[in-house]
């Protein structure tokens, strides 16, 4: 004789798929409400709150972490992504050139710029380029070298992103151009250009996003107490109070400003997914 099936297996077969749904995601729930409390009442939240809390502290460090750390961290990370979307653009242009060897260049760059750490493009910028040009000095002093630093990296992602860009416009924009008596270069900076910046603004301001987070390698360069922004504002004073509050307030400035404009990106997406 056939044995009954088990008790567990009779009730799941019964089960529907949306039923069977639901109770994977009540365990879900569970499991991270259980994690959420373990963390709750296992962590010493005075000693948190000692380290890395303290409103005294943290009230020493306006306005000059406003007024100068996030004020450069702004200044550093638009100048870089202006650089950056110049470079980017150009770079893009020369990847879908009919010419090979600016295919070629366009590509090294892109690769060589996309492998390697954001850290040591800031010390070939600061370190080998002086070395390379002695005498010679990067225009605008501390902000120059940022700007090439943080636009050498960007101007790589910021090309491949630009090219698509450029290559999800329909074929039959340039065709209209043409056929109006436009040039192939008044077409692109006309017509295909304005176009593909529409698309991909969106990406655009996610990378600037990251390049402010990068923005904290500046201190590689050695700046002056004028020049620090906010990751080496709050080290310095947190090494100098022997507490932790400072960077955290640093912290929580650089959430005053990605938060905002992840939300932008978030809406561009949805606006640009809208359109489509």
């Amino acid at each position: 004789m056939d044995r009954p099936p088990a008790p567990g297996r009779l009730v799941t077969s019964r089960l529907t798929r949306r039923q069977r749904r639901r109770v994977w995601q009540a365990i879900q729930y569970a499991v991270f409400v259980a994690v959420l409390v373990l963390v709750v009442v296992l962590a010493d939240w005075d000693r948190l709150a000692n380290q890395f809390a303290q409103p005294d502290l943290a009230a020493r460090l306006f306005p000059d972490i406003i007024t100068i750390a996030l004020r450069n961290t702004v200044v550093y990370t638009f100048s870089g992504f202006l650089f950056g979307l110049v470079l980017g653009l150009v770079v893009a242009m020369m990847r879908l050139s009919s010419v090979t060897p600016y295919r070629w260049v366009a590509g090294v760059y892109i690769e060589l710029f996309r492998g390697l750490p954001a850290l040591l493009i800031f010390i070939f910028v600061g370190v080998a380029v002086p070395l390379a040009f002695p005498g010679a000095e990067i225009p605008g002093g501390i902000y120059g070298k940022v700007a090439l630093g943080l636009g050498l990296v960007a101007a790589a992602y910021m090309a491949e992103t630009i090219r698509a860009g450029i290559q999800a416009v329909p074929k039959g924009q340039m065709e209209a151009a043409r056929s109006l008596g436009f040039s192939h270069a008044r077409a692109m900076a006309s017509v295909i250009i304005p176009q593909a910046f529409r698309i991909v603004i969106p990406p655009l301001t996610n990378e600037l996003v990251l390049l402010f987070k990068d923005s904290s390698l500046v201190l590689f360069l050695g700046v002056t107490l004028e020049q620090r922004e906010l990751t080496k504002f709050g080290r310095d004073l947190a090494s100098e109070t022997a507490n932790s509050t400072p960077i955290l307030v640093a912290g929580l400035c650089y959430l005053l400003v990605t938060v905002p404009l992840s939300f932008v990106v978030r809406r561009l997406e949805a606006r640009a997914d809208k359109a489509t």
